[in-house]
């Protein structure tokens, strides 16, 4: 069986972050991944206001076009946006890999905001088996490294990844993001490998 290299990649908001911002997280991702792989990364929708709605919709065709068992990292508020799109309608093609990369959390100890709050039941509501990874640099002075920490109670499967001397843009430097989704992928291409059969000793 062979593992989906796909990766899909949504941005954080903000005007100019597709061109300007996240372009640069998008390359180091793709330079520390390595050749081989399909690495999508589309413009959101009127990226300076994001909303549930327009992004959500936007979320969903994105995912409709991947293959079973892809990747599908996201910045800051896409994290969040991301989230909301896989608690609200389990998709078609289920990721085998999500990353979460300076994700805003909404909702209680976190940031208000009815449009974006998280439902409470996070964790259970995420695609059964699907491996979630935050990421969120100890230095970062937009979105407070206490977020990841709730996304982690939220998402009890949750591996978190504190990073010191990082920012929230982790520096532009997505190394440990591409390592644990190589690891990632060498986990599913080891179970998914057949065993092979015992032999039976000759007497």
């Amino acid at each position: 069986m062979t593992v989906n290299r796909q990766v899909l990649f949504i941005q954080g908001g903000g005007a100019g972050t597709h061109d300007e911002w996240d372009d640069e997280l998008v390359a180091s991702l793709g330079r520390h991944l390595g050749p081989g792989r399909e690495v999508r990364y589309p413009r959101m929708p009127h990226e300076d206001d994001p909303s549930h709605a327009r992004w959500g919709a936007a979320i969903r065709r994105e995912l409709a076009a991947l293959g079973d068992g892809a990747t599908v990292a996201a910045h800051s508020v896409g994290g969040t946006l991301l989230l909301h799109a896989l608690a609200e309608r389990m998709p078609r093609r289920t990721p085998a890999t999500v990353v979460l990369i300076a994700a805003p959390f909404v909702g209680a100890g976190g940031w208000a905001g009815d449009e974006f709050e998280l439902p409470s039941d996070l964790g259970a509501r995420l695609p059964q088996g699907v491996q979630v990874h935050v990421f969120h640099g100890l230095e970062d002075e937009t979105v407070p490294p206490s977020h990841a920490d709730l996304y982690a109670r939220a998402i009890p499967q949750a591996q978190l990844h504190l990073l010191p001397r990082r920012d929230h843009q982790l520096n532009g430097d997505l190394r440990e993001v591409a390592r644990a989704i190589r690891a990632d992928e060498r986990g599913r291409s080891a179970s998914a490998s057949p065993r092979p059969r015992a032999s039976r000793l000759r007497r």
